[in-house]
């Protein structure tokens, strides 16, 4: 039995690209957003930093739950159960309409919790502002997540790519014109930056709704059928779906303390972090569409109860992430302070920041490998239903991290680059559990298998 297949290989190729494409397009966006801070100064970086994470947060476990249609979607496709595909669609929506007030309540008084992590004054008041803005409008993003999910899932990457690109090339000039007063529009800060990522959302989920609404899909797929509750893909929506999002809320509850922590060190080093995620969204977030192509073909092999096609799926995924990374590592390493120059700010406060971010860039190098082997390896599980075991599996690592990063940036005040490093062990520690589950073979038992295939 072969595990490396041509054929799947460029399959996965024809899957994964326009979903690369697509989540490069938003860590474009992200990116020029922060870049536009730099022409500002330091503390708005750090605010774009810390009110974004905060807002992906509250985000999380919500996107981690609505975004398993993905597999869901895909497990049904395969199967040939393909009026089913719609319904989970709907779904997803209802649970946007139940969780919408809680996301008012958050965005309303959500923002008080920056006055408590010791950030200064100026840079709180940043960040509740643009946190603000972003949560109000955070329904859309549940919308648009569940209609992208649903598209991957029957292999119509394009339709995310083409929705997510057009959105990305409102947002740009639209937020650049907020920010600075453009094109007759008043001059917001950073409340422009966050106003035109929410316009951009509302776009993005007309133009989905515009493919999903359209007569062929609708014949194809039965949609007109499918605006109604159905108990049995709830059920299953749910016990599959839950786990994804406590990890995702977790882990991602986690990541955050240990970002705000970090940004204790003060506004120097709080840039410094924004300026190398920065980069390393251009790695990781096209590593997520690759993800996401990877949870959509096993879930299809899944509902074919063929195993020996996701075998080929995993190999490729490995040689197209590890292959990726590999090169943009390198890169990364031999440019380091030429990358970090692109976000210098006016002042002379960048110097510090300079020297901090380039040598926080060898530990990116690192674990860019790391990260690349936690995608595959956890699309794969959660693509076959293995949703628990990561839960348990990363929030417990997750977790251990933050309690070492207590210690050492709060009892024992040691450097940001400790702090670092520590960050960097954790996901090197995270992708070597992944490879375990994934050899050890438990997850693809054909009666396991069979009962996450039941409503």
């Amino acid at each position: 039995m072969r595990t490396l297949s041509l054929g799947t290989l460029k399959e996965l190729l024809r899957l994964s690209l326009p979903m690369v494409v697509s989540q490069g397009a938003f860590a474009v966006m992200i990116f020029t957003d922060r870049w536009f801070m730099s022409h500002l100064d330091a503390t708005h970086i750090a605010a774009t930093l810390g009110g974004g994470v905060a807002m992906y947060f509250c985000l999380s476990l919500f996107i981690g739950v609505i975004t398993y249609a993905n597999a869901l979607v895909a497990q049904y496709y395969g199967s040939g159960a393909t009026e089913k595909c719609p319904q989970v669609v709907t779904q997803g929506l209802l649970m946007v309409l139940a969780c919408t007030p809680v996301l008012l309540l958050v965005t309303v008084f959500g923002g008080e919790a920056f006055a408590h992590l010791g950030h200064a004054p100026a840079q709180v008041e940043l960040e509740t502002v643009y946190f603000q803005i972003l949560m109000a409008g955070s329904a859309f993003n549940l919308v648009k997540a569940c209609l992208a999910s649903y598209f991957a899932g029957i292999g119509r990457t394009r339709v995310v790519m083409i929705s997510d690109v057009l959105a990305v090339l409102l947002n740009i000039p639209l937020s650049w014109a907020l920010v600075f007063g453009r094109l007759g529009l008043p001059e917001l800060g950073i409340a422009g930056a966050a106003l035109g990522s929410v316009v951009a959302t509302v776009f993005g989920v007309g133009l989905f709704l515009c493919f999903y609404l359209a007569r062929d899909h609708q014949l194809q797929f039965q949609v007109a059928a499918s605006f109604r509750f159905n108990a049995g893909i709830m059920r299953r929506y749910l016990r599959l779906g839950i786990p994804a999002g406590i990890e995702g809320f977790l882990n991602m509850g986690a990541f955050n303390l240990f970002l705000l922590m970090f940004q204790a060190y003060g506004v120097a080093q709080g840039a410094a972090m924004a300026i190398v995620f920065n980069w390393d969204m251009l790695s990781f977030v096209p590593l997520v569409g690759m993800s996401i192509a990877v949870t959509s073909m096993i879930g299809r092999f899944v509902g074919m109860a063929d195993m020996a096609r996701a075998n080929q799926v995993i190999a490729s995924g490995f040689i197209l992430a590890l292959g990726y990374s590999g090169l943009l590592a390198l890169i990364f390493g031999l440019l380091r302070f030429e990358l970090v120059e692109v976000f210098s700010t006016p002042g002379g406060e960048f110097a510090a920041i300079r020297e901090l971010a380039a040598s926080m860039m060898i530990g990116l190098c690192t674990y860019m490998l790391a990260d690349a082997t936690i995608q595959i390896a956890g699309a794969t599980l959660r693509g076959a239903g293995d949703t628990r075991w990561v839960m348990f599996t990363s929030i417990a690592l997750h977790w251990l991290m933050l309690a070492v990063q207590y210690y050492v940036i709060v009892e024992a005040r040691l450097e940001p680059l400790v702090s670092w490093w520590v960050f960097v062990v954790m996901l090197l520690v995270i992708a070597a559990a992944y490879l375990l589950r994934l050899a050890g073979g438990r997850w693809r038992r054909p009666e396991r298998l069979a009962g996450v295939m039941r409503e």
